[in-house]
């Protein structure tokens, strides 16, 4: 049974979400229609672009990505406290960058709005911007519906373009992030597009992996500015993914490598450490990131925190339950 938006997406339970959007009768967003011999593959540009441009204009920031034939992957991060620090001209003028908003909002961004009427109308609009700006929902709803457009004047067609709406999963811990990340990173080598995750073209793992090549060469900043960084030491945690760079790269190539369909899927002796330290099951990880493996639904986190969140859901249970008695140890 579907629940509202609101009860799934809390940003006081948890700031990070997985979401996930699939084409119509798996029609293709990106890639090449084997049938037609048709060729999509410039769509997977759009996402990308799309995402950062909203990235920019929302206070909500993007960890991983991963765009693929007729479906994407995102991880997303909601900054409350960045959005509430905004004065009511920066909530305005971020608005009118993806609407051009009311008459009124336009006269006050010009300085001719002067009357407390209409000042308290103005600070109405931002109250309810400044809410819309950190909602998944409407980031999801710009995103989906500037490429549905684009796609549909493209292929001179109307209707619907997407399955349904967008899915969400809540990601109730750093395990659970830190899972759902290299899920979404290794979409591409589980799916056969990509041998190794550095060669999976349109993921946030190989934009990191580039921008780390050119920095060790330009001695430039080390992560891309349009996606939330890895942990550097000295920096306060909320900034960042509460993990470092080189420790995610190396637990997603080794994970890469150990679960192609062409390997016998054994572990090897050099097992990443940051697993030990999240007390993650090596067998269990492995199988999770299989396209079979991911027995999670609205929410992925260690056992007592699923069951906290179906309590705050009004929920005896919420289903993964099982999945991550497995994967995550307690």
């Amino acid at each position: 049974m579907t629940s509202a938006r609101r009860t799934l997406i809390d940003p006081k339970t948890t700031p990070y979400y997985h979401c996930m959007a699939r084409c119509v009768r798996r029609a293709f967003l990106c890639g090449e229609d084997h049938l037609t011999g048709k060729s999509f593959e410039h769509r997977k540009s759009w996402v990308v672009e799309r995402l950062e441009e909203l990235s920019s204009v929302f206070g909500i920031e993007v960890c991983a990505y991963a765009v693929m034939s007729n479906h994407y992957h995102v991880v997303l991060y909601v900054d409350s406290e960045k959005c509430s620090a905004w004065s009511t001209e920066e909530v305005l003028r971020r608005w009118v960058c993806l609407f051009s908003g009311p008459l009124l909002v336009q006269r006050f961004l010009s300085s001719l709005v002067t009357s407390k009427a209409e000042l308290d109308r103005v600070n109405e609009f931002a109250r309810e911007y400044r809410q819309r700006l950190q909602s998944i929902s409407w980031f999801m709803r710009c995103l989906n519906e500037n490429l549905a457009r684009r796609a549909n004047e493209e292929d001179s067609c109307k209707g619907r373009f997407w399955e349904g709406r967008f899915k969400s999963q809540a990601l109730l811990d750093d395990a659970a992030l830190l899972s759902c990340m290299a899920y979404v990173d290794l979409n591409p080598v589980r799916a056969g597009v990509s041998e190794l995750p550095e060669d999976s073209d349109f993921t946030s793992l190989q934009q990191r992996i580039n921008q780390w090549k050119r920095s060790c060469a330009r001695a430039t900043n080390r992560q891309p500015k349009n996606i939330k960084p890895f942990r550097i030491q000295g920096q306060r945690q909320e900034l960042a993914i509460p993990f470092a760079l080189v420790d995610y790269m190396e637990l997603v190539d080794w994970s890469g490598r150990a679960i192609r369909d062409d390997k016998r899927g054994s572990i090897p002796a050099s097992v990443p450490p940051i697993l030990s330290r999240l007390d993650i099951n090596p067998d269990e990880w492995l199988y999770t990131l299989r396209p079979s493996g991911f027995g999670f639904i609205r929410a992925v986190g260690r056992v007592e925190n699923l069951l906290s969140y179906a309590r705050k859901l009004g929920q005896q249970w919420v289903h993964g339950l099982k999945a991550s008695d497995r994967l995550f140890a307690r």
